[in-house]
C-alpha cells in the first residue's frame, strides 16, 4: 500500500507555477508531432496522398485548438451541464480544470475533417496518424492525473492500493495507472505495429483506436470512481462507459466503411 504524497506542481516561481499536467499536454503534443512526421515520411509522403510535412505542421495547430475547444465543451456538456448552465462565464476558465477526452476526440475529428477539406487531403490518413500518436498524450495525461491525485479508483484491499489523503484515507485502485498502461502503452504498441505494416490499408488505425480505446476505457471504468456530480446511469453505467460504447460503435462504422471502399 502506498500513501500518495506527490506534488502536482513541479516548479513554483511565485508568479508562475509549472504543473505536471501542463507538461503532460506539452510533452504529448511535441512527441506526437515528431512521431507523426516519421509516419508521414515512411508511409504517406508521396504524390498519391499529397500529405507534406508542411501540411502536417499546420495541422498540429488545428489539432491543439480542436483539443482545447472540444475537450472543454465536452466536459461542460457531458459532465457538468447544470453547473455551467447557471454560470456560463466559467466555461472559459480552463485553468480551473475540467476537460473531457471524448469531447476532445469529437473536436479533433471535426477539426480534421475541416482541415482535410481545405487542403484536399484524405481525412482518414490524418486520423490514422492522430490515432497512432494519441496514446502518447493519453499515457502522460493519466500519469499526471495520478500525480494530481484525481480521477481516483474505487476502494480495495489489493497490495498495490493507494491512499489519496486529499480524497479520504481509504486504499484505492490506482486506476489512473491502469489507464496509462492500457489506453497509453498497450494501445500505442498495437497501433504503431499496424501503421508500419507493408500493406497497410488507410483507415485501419482509426477504427482500431476507436474500438481499442473504447474497450480499454470500459474495462478501466470498472475500477474507477464515477464522477461525483453524475454517478451511475441506471446504477450500472458511468458516463465514461456510455461514451466509450459509442466510440466502439463509431469504430465499427469506420471498419465497415473501409472494407466496402478501397481507400
Amino acid at each position: 500500500m502506498y500513501t500518495h504524497n506527490l506534488d502536482p506542481i513541479l516548479f513554483d516561481f511565485g508568479f508562475l507555477a509549472i504543473r505536471w499536467y501542463s507538461l503532460a499536454y506539452i510533452g504529448g503534443i511535441f512527441i506526437g508531432w515528431w512521431l507523426g512526421k516519421k509516419i508521414i515520411t515512411r508511409k504517406f509522403q508521396n504524390e498519391r496522398h499529397q500529405l507534406s510535412l508542411k501540411n502536417f505542421d499546420d495541422f498540429i495547430t488545428c489539432i491543439i485548438i480542436s483539443i482545447i475547444i472540444g475537450g472543454r465543451l465536452g466536459y461542460v456538456v457531458f459532465y457538468n451541464l447544470s453547473y455551467y448552465a447557471s454560470k456560463p462565464l466559467d466555461i472559459i476558465k480552463i485553468w480551473e480544470g475540467g476537460m473531457s477526452f471524448h469531447g476532445a476526440l469529437i473536436g479533433v475529428i471535426i477539426g480534421t475533417f475541416l482541415f482535410s477539406i481545405q487542403r484536399k487531403i484524405n481525412s482518414l490518413i490524418l486520423l490514422d496518424i492522430v490515432a497512432c500518436v494519441s496514446p502518447i498524450g493519453l499515457f502522460f495525461g493519466r500519469i499526471a492525473n495520478f500525480i494530481n491525485g484525481e480521477l481516483v479508483g474505487k476502494t480495495t484491499n489489493i497490495p498495490w492500493s493507494v491512499i489519496f489523503p486529499l480524497v479520504d484515507m481509504s486504499p484505492r485502485h490506482p486506476s489512473q495507472l491502469y489507464e496509462a498502461l492500457g489506453e497509453g502503452l498497450i494501445l500505442f504498441l498495437v497501433l504503431n505495429f499496424f501503421i508500419f505494416k507493408k500493406n497497410y490499408k488507410i483507415g485501419t488505425c482509426s477504427y482500431i483506436f476507436m474500438i481499442g480505446y473504447g474497450m480499454l476505457r470500459i474495462f478501466s471504468e470498472i475500477f474507477r470512481e464515477p464522477d461525483a456530480q453524475i454517478g451511475y446511469f441506471l446504477n450500472l453505467f458511468s458516463m465514461g462507459t456510455i461514451l466509450s460504447f459509442l466510440m466502439i460503435l463509431s469504430g465499427l462504422i469506420i471498419f465497415n466503411f473501409s472494407k466496402k471502399n478501397e481507400i
